[in-house]
């Protein structure tokens, strides 16, 4: 019965928020409440909701401080020489734009932290989607599935707790897997070059000409031929500014560094031509996602904030305080040693409080879900189900039945509940036909791609919020594309001998 309901509760709320029904907050608080009484278990809601908020806290206190911080970071520049790298790779090629958002996230994921790698990715991207007219679900598809990959990472999450669970060498998990996993990053590479054809050959290439006047680059850009996006008018081009070339170029003698829409939070768009009146940009100076002229910039206390944040990673990573303390900090320091005045750091703090009360929400609202799934024994049923639902001829392959588990495991419930709950259970079964625990562990990993994508991972909250995308949509999109990639990996370690 319970696993039953189980199943029913999560496919109530996938079909609810993808068909728009029901916003995300009020479905991860209203289908468990529901579904807890239909179990008979309506008297302990209070309890389930109270221990999964006790549970979430700590990550709730976690994300809000690192959107502070981070968000602080983006104001005063930190990450604006990245961001200009990556720009500039991306001119005005719908191709380039979704490879290097995938490039950019992976790039970003090295530090372990979904939320920090989703704000520096949406910040910096988010407003060339706007200008170029790309598909927004395509960034937050793009980018979590890049991250699920690199989530795998010994200070991610999932190898620790694997790790832990198996009493196994987080080392030993993780560095034979590497290869399996670098193809994997390499599938989401070319997806995103795949998909960035597809854009292209929905929007067309974006044309600017080498020499334009301030206010035609302030103008939003229309079509202005089949495949081509232009000025709005031919003539405010000025003559021998260049006209549409080969589809993997921007016309003209060189590109000026055109704005985007409105971009979450602090990253602004700058909608500036250069400096230099008739002089035309260079190539290299691409687009601007973030405004190079914003007031929030900080440029003599760069490489204060740039060991900050070292600093703050490196003790993460190191665990030498818990991440929310860290955090909180972190956010602290940053704001006083940047914005000294207190007007200037109230300010900062509104700019941000959109997104950190979104998340906030997301994940507290989220501890009933959790808190109904584990209190009722929802998850446990669902599990045991599961791997007693494994044919008896399946034992000596069980790293391969882990794996294919852990793409709709690791999605429906959070990462403690498949490591600690059900990852012990299918190494037992395992070691009876064979199979090292070591290869049950690294099998173990590879539905993380898929695993960002869920419902239960508050850092999603912060993707698909930055971005202003429905998360409905967000999952009809992600799901097929992060489990294709979940496969690839499996695949390759498979081929490589390591599963």
């Amino acid at each position: 019965m319970l696993t039953f309901l189980g199943f029913a509760m999560i496919a109530t709320f996938l079909v609810l928020i993808m068909l728009k029904k029901m916003s995300p907050i009020a479905a991860l608080v209203l289908i468990p409440a529901l579904f807890c009484v239909f179990a008979g278990k309506g008297a302990h809601l209070g309890d389930y909701v109270i221990d999964g908020v006790g549970k979430l806290a700590p990550t709730a206190a976690m994300l809000m401080f690192a959107i502070v911080y981070f968000g602080v970071m983006i104001d005063v520049g930190l990450f604006d020489p990245i961001v200009r790298g990556i720009l500039r790779f991306c001119k005005a090629d719908p191709v380039r734009v979704v490879v290097g958002t995938a490039v950019l996230a992976a790039i970003v994921s090295l530090d372990g932290d979904g939320s920090t790698t989703f704000m520096i990715t949406v910040s910096a991207m988010y407003p060339l989607y706007k200008r170029l007219g790309l598909s927004l679900v395509v960034m937050t598809g793009v980018a979590a599935t890049a991250n699920g990959v690199m989530n795998t990472l010994p200070w991610g999450g999932p190898t620790a707790r694997a790790a832990t669970a198996l009493k196994l060498d987080a080392a030993d998990i993780f560095v034979p897997m590497i290869p399996a996993l670098a193809v994997g990053l390499l599938f989401v590479f070319v997806l995103a070059y795949v998909l960035g054809v597809k854009e292209r050959r929905r929007v067309g290439m974006l044309v600017l000409p080498g020499r334009v006047e301030r206010e035609a680059v302030e103008e939003e850009l229309v079509p202005a031929a089949p495949g081509v996006i232009g000025a709005p008018a031919a003539t405010e081009a000025p003559a021998g500014s260049g006209s549409g070339s080969g589809s993997g170029s921007v016309a003209g003698a060189g590109s000026v560094a055109a704005g985007a829409g409105p971009a979450p939070a602090s990253a602004t768009a700058s909608a500036a031509a250069p400096h230099g009146g008739g002089d035309a940009a260079a190539p290299e100076d691409g687009f601007q996602g973030l405004d190079p002229h914003r007031p929030t910039l900080r440029p003599r206390l760069y490489w204060f904030n740039a060991g900050l944040t070292v600093a703050l990673l490196t003790a993460m990573i190191m665990e030498l305080l818990p991440i929310p303390v860290l955090f909180l900090l972190g956010a602290a320091l940053a704001l006083t040693v940047n914005f000294p005045h207190m007007p200037d750091q109230k300010a900062r703090i509104a700019a941000h409080a959109d997104n950190v009360l979104n998340v906030a929400g997301m994940v507290f609202a989220a501890a009933v879900f959790t808190g109904v799934l584990t209190g009722t024994g929802m998850v446990k049923h669902m599990a045991d189900w599961l791997v007693g639902a494994i044919p008896e001829g399946m034992g000596p392959h069980m790293a391969l039945v882990t794996g294919l588990l852990s793409l709709p495991l690791t999605y429906f419930m959070s990462n403690d509940g498949f490591y600690f709950g059900v990852l012990p259970v299918l190494a037992e079964a395992g070691a009876a036909h064979g199979v090292s625990p070591l290869e049950i562990a690294r099998a173990s990993l590879v539905g993380q791609a898929l695993h960002m994508s869920s419902p239960l991972v508050p850092a999603v909250y912060v993707l698909v919020g930055m971005a202003k995308v429905e998360f409905g949509d967000h999952t009809r999109f992600t799901v097929k594309w992060a489990a294709l990639t979940s496969l690839v990996v499996l695949a390759a370690g498979m081929l490589f001998g390591i599963i």
